[in-house]
């Protein structure tokens, strides 16, 4: 069963809001501008919803007007307030709104200031730590203001705001007064006849009816140009064909609102965001509140776990069917620090790593309590993978390759589970905390922490997760090797080392071998995925380079994995074969087609006017993968299904992480179907298994969204078996009657 904690994003429909829709596209379909009596009976729907709504808003008197939702209000009230600016004998200098009000509000101000030509200084109110309007900054600059702007509630955090202490503060203002009351509607008594408010717009979605639907409010003698002319519904306020079905919903919510029954009472409510933040705080002993309880809305909680991310978070609790959200929706997809938190002045740490967590009024009991459930059970799955630095747990023990990835560099961890011994290859200073967390929880002694190469632009960070980790240095050269040591024992497992100059003058290839022989070679940027290192560096050694790729051949040979120390593309590894098709000056040197002075003399050419990466850091190499586009690997669940019935032995492979793996479901396809669950971070311990299997082998990647699952199966595609696929959409779009009750099936 899914619990749905994203309620400030949007919600469910109530029941009786439904049947309230159906009725009027079914029934009252009639157009409200109609004189018959279909059209009548519309038009009563419509005016007893428009009462009603007055009730609940304490809106006796003014324009309210239904609309498509809060954008809409916001903009038609913008619009109203910037033209009637327009007129005024002495124009204002100020349009102000708060720091932390939805995007939408500071948009729009901008929109129209230049639209209409006003070109007004726009200026974010200050808030506090609390989050709420710093009033005494407000009340400066109100005199000079034209328009303020300001929320009822925040949506990220839920705080919610003085509005009596900012009338306040307009006082003597003749600024016009804009609320955004979207996340008040059924939380709060907004009372707006008895407020100084201008415009008040609202949503119907973020409280149980459609989207599509809202309302906005216009006090009595407020300024108001429609946004919208044509037919002249609306009183000519807001032209176009009322969406009578979304009024009626409307109306249902309001109803219910007005009866008291369906909606829970402010102190239950509170009761239940105590519950909720309670199992937090047990699942996550060192979590955070980003805002202040008792001045915020009691459905909201927004928090930080330090050391975890918010991306980690959501991946967590997505598993465990828990729906919440890194923010406001509408920037979700946008993978930034909350500026709404920034602007309270929180740390970046908190900014970056937010989860809100909401629900909805009509929530009961037996819905929180299941939530804490799942919650508690989500904090047992991140302490099992060392994963919680305030909670070591009991974590399970860790075995083999885990690949960390930074801005396109690389960090690999070879762990082995029967000796606890750990090895790093190539740390880079962003993973120190949790390299050393992990290490500590699992309680491996750290063997080596080893570099592919000197960096030029930064020094190693291998003293520093040493001294994390609580663990000397030793006797080691400038890679961190051990002085005198032919190989690095990991159980049965064992590194050794080879000089490889070119791309640095000491860049050098760790060769691990176990019982089959050699497994992988982690190269550094020696050899990446669709590009050679460059050397071009002062500490390069251009003329080396074709030698040195000479000797990795022979000591690898062609079809070895070679483990990258940047990979810009989510390519996780590569071949020297692979590589001599993709890179024909890399095919020419190894073929014998040109000599080393050649092969430097070229290289030279290619790397001339490299710009920086997409992170704005220096690229290690130029990209001269010639190699047609890989096909789209993009499987739909029909296409699935007609797989399975020409290869019933299909191999379908999770690719979420191990605290995913435990919480999540995963799809029963046939008794048939071999399964394996190998997270994404891990995907190079199984690839050269898969491609020894016959080309024909269909092998299926699944996750929770299809993004993981598109890069792993184009991993295996470009290392060529071409029946790899992902997918599309992963675990959110399959059909809940195809998921087992199996955690990581059953693995």
């Amino acid at each position: 069963m899914e619990i749905y904690l994203d309620a400030n994003a949007t919600t469910p429909v109530l029941p009786q809001a439904r049947e309230a829709a159906m009725a009027a596209m079914a029934d009252d379909f009639g157009n409200p501008s109609s004189v018959h009596s279909t059209g009548l009976k519309a038009r009563a729907l419509m005016d007893g919803v428009r009462a009603r709504a007055r009730r609940v808003l304490g809106a006796s008197s003014g324009k309210l007007l239904f609309l498509s939702g809060a954008t809409e209000g916001i903009q038609t009230a913008v619009l109203s307030a910037l033209s009637a600016l327009r007129d005024v004998p002495t124009r204002p200098k100020l349009l102000l709104y708060g720091a932390t009000e939805h995007k939408a509000v500071p948009e729009a101000i901008k929109h129209w200031n230049a639209l209409l030509g006003l070109n007004l200084q726009v200026l974010a109110i200050p808030v506090g730590r609390d989050g709420r309007h710093d009033l005494a900054w407000l009340r400066e600059h109100a005199p000079r203001a034209g328009l303020v702007c300001t929320m009822a509630a925040n949506n990220e955090t839920g705080v919610i705001s003085d509005l009596d202490g900012i009338e306040r503060a307009l006082s003597g203002s003749a600024a016009l007064w804009m609320v955004d009351g979207v996340q008040a509607l059924g939380k709060l008594p907004l009372r707006l006849a008895e407020r100084r408010i201008d415009f008040a717009p609202f949503s119907g979605h973020k409280l149980y009816a459609p989207k599509g639907i809202g309302l906005l409010y216009v006090r009595e003698g407020a300024p108001f140009t429609p946004l919208l002319a044509g037919g002249g519904q609306e009183g000519a306020l807001r032209s176009g064909t009322e969406n009578m079905s979304g009024i009626a919903a409307l109306g249902a919510v309001l109803a219910a609102l007005e009866d008291g029954k369906t909606f829970r009472d402010h102190a239950t409510l509170v009761a239940f965001r105590d519950r909720l933040a309670g199992a937090l705080q047990q699942a996550f002993p060192g979590l955070v509140f980003n805002a202040p309880p008792e001045v915020c809305l009691p459905t909201t909680l927004n928090f930080a776990v330090p050391g975890v991310s918010s991306k980690l978070l959501l991946d967590l609790f997505d598993a465990a069917e828990l729906r919440v959200s890194g923010g406001s929706a509408c920037s979700a997809a946008k993978a930034q620090p909350s500026y709404v938190l920034e602007a309270m002045g929180l740390p970046a740490w908190q900014t970056a790593s937010a989860v809100r967590l909401s629900f909805g009024p009509v929530a009961d009991a037996a819905f929180i309590d299941e939530a804490c459930a799942r919650i508690r059970i989500c904090g047992e799955s991140l302490r099992e993978s060392c994963l919680d630095p305030s909670a070591p747990g009991q974590a399970l023990p860790a075995d083999g390759l885990t690949r960390f990835v930074v801005d396109g560099a690389c960090c690999y961890l070879l762990a082995d589970a029967a000796s606890r011994r750990a090895v790093v290859v190539d740390p880079l200073p962003e993973l120190t905390e949790r390299l050393a967390q992990w290490l500590t929880c699992q309680g491996y002694e750290l063997a080596a922490v080893l570099d592919t190469h000197s960096h030029g632009d930064h020094a190693s960070s291998a003293s520093e997760l040493l001294a994390a980790a609580g663990q000397s240095r030793g006797d080691v050269d400038g890679l961190g090797w051990p002085i005198g040591a032919d190989a690095i024992a990991l159980g049965t497992s064992r590194l050794s080392r080879m000089p490889i100059p070119g791309h640095t003058q000491d860049s050098t290839a760790y060769l691990l071998y176990d019982a089959g022989g050699l497994r992988l070679a982690f190269v550094g940027d020696t050899v990446m995925p669709g590009a050679l290192g460059r050397s071009d560096f002062e500490q390069s050694a251009p003329l080396a380079y074709g030698s040195s790729l000479g000797r990795l051949e022979k000591a690898v040979g062609p079809h070895a994995l070679l483990l990258p120390g940047h990979d810009y593309d989510d390519r996780f590894a590569s071949t020297l074969a692979v590589e001599c098709v993709a890179q024909p000056l890399l095919g020419d040197v190894l073929g014998g087609r040109i000599d080393g002075a050649g092969f430097a003399a070229a290289k030279a050419q290619l790397e001339q006017g490299l710009a920086l990466t997409e992170y704005q850091t220096v690229a290690c190499g130029a990209r001269v993968d010639s190699a047609c586009p890989l096909a789209s690997s993009e499987m739909s669940l029909d296409e699935l299904n007609d797989l399975l019935r020409e290869h019933p032995q299909l191999l379908l492979v999770d690719v979420r992480e191990p605290y995913e793996q435990r919480l999540g479901q995963a799809p029963e396809l046939g008794a048939g179907v071999r399964r394996e669950a190998v997270p994404l971070s891990g995907l190079p311990n199984a690839l050269a298994r898969w491609l020894t299997l016959p080309a024909e082998t269909p092998i299926v990647f699944f996750c929770r969204s299809g993004n993981r699952s598109a890069q792993a199966a184009q991993a295996l595609r470009r290392l060529g078996h071409e029946q790899a696929w992902s997918l599309g959409g992963g675990l959110a779009l399959w059909p809940r009657a195809l998921a087992g009750a199996d955690a990581a099936l059953a693995i």
